[in-house]
């Protein structure tokens, strides 16, 4: 397998995590005998910094000519007297938009070696394993009209969405939810918004193509309660941009820690990797950020650009075997469990490379008997 992926780092502890990953991959390349070639391209307050544009020209260029796109995180206090869109996140969005990913995937998952750190009962969450399927181009984060009239007072957004952007990442859902425990929840507001109601029956639509799935509708509201309440009922959980944004986030406490969270934004030219944390500059540099984030999204990354799905499960398998050993990074430390062993973000990212390492070495082995 041969693949080209353009690292772009970003700001705070995205260099330190992404760093990281990045061994993970050249781990499992070299273990493999795979080809990834790494290209590293700034963007968000670095580029500003570099080239007063928070996505520069090479940058989209090299990410256009590659097979994917991881990044790490970007932002910071410094740039928050910017314009919007002269502000690192605004590079980003610049991003998702030329490389077109219109579904952005997020998983969240109860470890059970953390089932401590979720404030949900450790019954609640065992088990849980969700991954959610929300669209990105659409909704209010990019309807047009908007405006803020500081005059007047007023200020506007517009939640629009069409039939076609509806079907194609209620494809995306549908056809995960067959490799999975084939469910697909979708959330919406179809009791008070129209475009809801356009966003169901299209659902439905597509759904009558996957007959081997089982289609549960659920009112957003209903579904935040629920996610807190029976996590371990959902399976694809399908959602229009902001709600996806809003209930992706708010599952990150059946995990534990934001920190334990990758994402994938496929569909378009080029894939875009991302853990879902920040960029949390008060800690960068502090050997204290949690680089799981960035290497289970470059699981992600394996398995939805590369295909190599054995390789992206020796990851995931990898990070469990680390925590179920009792090491932690500061986040995920708790006071109340004595065998834990507090690491920095480097130890962290040389545990699961030794134990991936052990992992490989094994499936090889075997395959040669």
């Amino acid at each position: 397998m041969r693949i080209k992926v353009t690292i772009v780092a970003g700001d705070g502890i995205g260099p330190e995590v992404t760093q990281e990953a990045v061994h993970i991959l050249e781990s499992v390349a070299q273990l493999n005998g795979h080809k990834f070639q790494f290209i590293e391209m700034p963007i968000g307050g670095v580029a500003i910094r570099q080239h007063g544009s928070p996505l520069p020209a090479a940058t989209l260029d090299a990410a256009l000519d590659s097979d994917a796109v991881l990044l790490g995180a970007v932002g910071g206090n410094e740039f928050n007297s910017l314009p919007p869109d002269k502000r690192p996140e605004a590079g980003l969005l610049q991003l998702r938009q030329a490389l077109g990913g219109f579904a952005n995937l997020r998983p969240s998952i109860a470890y059970s070696a953390l089932s401590d750190n979720s404030p949900l009962r450790p019954e609640v969450t065992a088990g849980a394993d969700i991954l959610f399927v929300r669209e990105l181009l659409g909704g209010l984060y990019f309807g047009e009209p908007r405006s803020w009239d500081r005059k007047t007072g007023v200020a506007l957004n517009t939640m629009r969405y069409t039939r076609d952007e509806v079907v194609r990442v209620a494809r995306v859902a549908f056809e995960l939810a067959q490799k999975r425990r084939k469910k697909v929840t979708s959330v919406d507001k179809a009791n008070v918004l129209e475009v809801s109601q356009l966003w169901r029956a299209t659902v439905v639509e597509v759904a009558a193509q996957y007959p081997d799935i089982t289609l549960e509708h659920q009112y957003v509201d209903a579904c935040a309660m629920h996610l807190m309440n029976t996590p371990r009922n959902f399976d694809v959980v399908l959602t229009e941009n902001l709600f996806g944004d809003i209930l992706s986030d708010e599952a990150a406490v059946i995990t534990g820690s934001l920190g334990m969270l990758p994402s994938a934004t496929i569909g378009g030219k080029v894939n875009l990797y991302e853990p879902v944390h920040g960029s949390a500059p008060d800690i960068a540099g502090t050997g204290k950020a949690n680089p799981l984030g960035a290497i289970l999204t470059a699981a992600m990354m394996l398995r939805h650009t590369a295909e190599l799905e054995q390789d992206a499960q020796a990851i995931e398998s990898a990070v469990q075997r680390v925590l179920s050993r009792g090491y932690r990074t500061a986040d995920l430390a708790r006071t109340n469990q004595p065998n834990q062993q507090i690491v920095t973000t480097r130890e962290m990212g040389r545990l699961v490379f030794e134990v991936l390492n052990e992992i490989i070495d094994r499936r090889q082995a075997m395959h040669a008997v």
